[in-house]
């Protein structure tokens, strides 16, 4: 994959089950396993579901009027499959949003379904990938055995 394709964090220990995350423009954040307010890998993935969304419906509906309101959640069962594997089910990305009252505010209204519907069919690169399936290599990296 060329450089315009990739993505990429780095994840480091900090403590057992605490981690702190970092992407290449030098943000980071903290990961745990759910012990501290920290974001859980299942959160974050949530987040990502439902960031993404957000983000392509904002710039649609926003050309239009600035929300008044606007928020997502975005809920999901934690199950154990039939093969006994863990996994994620029913995720849902719920939006509200509102917009002022007046000829702007209708231009966005009606824009919001169909910016629902983009994101999810085309736009949305976390939930197109999380629905299609698509695989995961873990891989162990040379060296990494010992200090």
């Amino acid at each position: 994959m060329s450089e315009d394709t990739l993505r990429s964090v780095e994840i480091e220990r900090t403590s057992l089950g605490q981690y702190v995350v970092r992407n290449a423009r030098g943000g980071s954040m903290s990961m745990g396993a759910g012990q501290d307010a920290s974001f859980t890998p299942v959160e974050l993935l949530l987040a990502a579901i439902g960031g993404c969304t957000a983000i392509d419906v904002d710039h649609i509906t926003s050309r239009r009027a600035e929300p008044t309101r606007f928020s997502v959640e975005v809920t999901g069962d934690k199950i154990r499959d039939e093969v006994g594997g863990n996994r994620m089910q029913n995720l849902t990305v719920e939006f509200t949003v509102t917009f002022p009252v007046g000829a702007d505010g209708d231009r966005a209204r009606e824009a919001l379904p169909r910016s629902l519907q983009q994101s999810h069919d085309r736009l949305c690169t976390v939930s197109r990938t999380v629905e299609r399936g698509t695989p995961v290599s873990i891989v162990e990296a040379g060296g990494s055995t010992g200090d």
